[in-house]
């Protein structure tokens, strides 16, 4: 059997604003691009992940936003996952 290698990841902050979510964020996506790694941001929880609201983020990305409140990755309620099984 053949492993297949992990090229990219993906980043997502769901529910509700809680302190540190951009500094946990950076901190992802700065260890994902020291390996290697390709990073995509997907705006907006799973509503954007439903939607395809998904950017490609770098150092650049992440840069001075650990001061910032909130997240820069943004976050929303998503309808499709509030339904009662």
């Amino acid at each position: 059997m053949e492993s297949k290698k992990i090229s990219t990841i993906a980043v997502l902050t769901s529910g509700g604003d809680a302190p540190a979510m951009n500094a946990a964020t950076r901190a992802v996506v700065r260890t994902a691009l020291a390996r290697g790694l390709k990073v995509k941001g997907i705006k907006r929880g799973y509503s954007g992940l439903l939607k395809e609201e998904i950017i490609d983020m770098d150092s650049k990305s992440v840069s001075n936003t650990i001061s910032h409140g909130g997240t820069i990755l943004y976050t929303a309620r998503c309808e499709e996952f509030m339904i009662a099984a």
